[in-house]
């Protein structure tokens, strides 16, 4: 089956990781007096800033499902398979080491810091589960697109069940995977359903691309299905509550806001599969292909991985509105001059993962 590359998804997380950027440095820098949410410039902020993790997780399933199929359709998915297993485990292992504080472990600082699990974690321990439904169901692409379109509802509608879950009892290193209770930002569940989704948008695009108008059908899909994701997923969960009396329906549509943040992601991937031909080779979609370096230096800055000190550090919720919208903008540009003439940060560690793992067999 011959499939085609698709250059928009560069672009979406282009857009994402500059919306994390921006959002990461005003979130920590802003003065909170000027937090408004009646302000329309505040409200428009807020509403990228919350779409752009679950952007990262739909896109990381779309992506990696993608090429292991077409490295399936090759004959060749067993590679693809053992680079996204070393993939899963470098973004785990990255994720815990930019929580690293070499000042304050010299001088007898320790503390539980390390253990927060953070968006890379999830985005790593996220690969590795689709791993394993790949595994499982890829001489099947219809059940295996199925089963990741059903754990994406699963993840949503369950979780009142563990919102609020107290794992106290078991080793807080694996306790932060599923509780937020100790710090961490971001849990495996429910954002393994953003991955789910994106996984189940994968096989859709592999079975359906080479189609002709697939990319008129789908964005008017990525419209239809995102608008009404947005504007009636909590009247249809309050409908399935009435329907069958199942109390999780009444508390998922009280606090909905998975479904309606993925309709915000379909959406934005209809502007971007729809502006699709203006954006191979741009430097849009170079943004795109650097996320990794991107976030690792701008963690670094902001929050001072290995040192503590970071921008955080020193003006931590300090900056007037003009400062920090001119400093964001100021900060996006750095980041990514950094990224592109710097730093090859992808490159090293993989470079340098690859010789750990020959010295290891040797």
């Amino acid at each position: 089956m011959k499939t085609n590359r698709l250059f928009f998804i560069d672009a979406v997380r282009a857009f994402a990781i500059l919306m994390m950027l921006q959002g990461h440095f005003i979130d920590t820098l802003l003065n909170p007096i000027y937090r408004d949410n009646s302000n329309v410039v505040y409200q428009i902020w807020s509403y990228f800033r919350g779409i752009t993790a679950p952007t990262f997780f739909t896109i990381s399933g779309l992506v990696f499902l993608y090429l292991l199929l077409k490295a399936k359709d090759k004959g060749d998915d067993k590679p693809r398979i053992k680079k996204g297993l070393y993939r899963g485990l470098l973004l785990i292992g990255i994720g815990y080491a930019l929580r690293i504080d070499v000042i304050g472990w010299l001088t007898g600082n320790f503390n539980d810091y390390i253990f927060v699990i953070d968006v890379l974690q999830c985005i790593g321990l996220s690969l590795i589960i689709l791993i394993g439904c790949y595994v499982l169901f890829s001489k099947h692409i219809k059940l295996l697109s199925l089963l990741l379109f059903t754990l994406g509802c699963l993840c949503f509608l369950t979780e009142p069940l563990y919102r609020n879950l107290d794992l106290c009892h078991i080793p807080i290193a694996f306790a932060n995977y599923m509780t937020k209770s100790n710090g961490s930002i971001f849990t495996i569940l429910p954002w393994f359903g953003f991955t789910a989704f994106g996984g189940f948008l994968a096989t859709v695009f592999f079975s359906h691309v080479h189609r002709a108008k697939f990319r008129l059908v789908s964005v008017i899909s990525f419209f239809l299905f995102g608008s009404l994701l947005i504007q009636f997923s909590s009247l249809l969960l309050m409908k399935l509550f009435y329907w069958t009396d199942i109390e999780l329906f009444k508390s998922a549509a009280y606090y909905n806001y998975l479904f309606t943040r993925f309709g915000n992601v379909l959406l934005l991937l209809g502007v971007f599969y729809a502006a699709e031909p203006f954006l191979k080779g741009s430097l849009i979609g170079k943004i795109g292909q650097k996320t990794l370096s991107i976030y690792v230096i701008h963690f670094i800055i902001i929050f001072g991985s290995f040192t503590g000190l970071g921008l955080k550090h020193f003006y931590s919720k300090a900056l007037h509105p003009t400062q920090a919208i001119i400093g964001a903008i100021v900060f996006m540009v750095v980041v990514c001059i950094i990224s592109f003439y710097y730093v090859k940060t992808n490159a090293f560690i993989y470079k340098g993962v690859r010789k750990l793992i020959r010295k290891i067999k040797n």
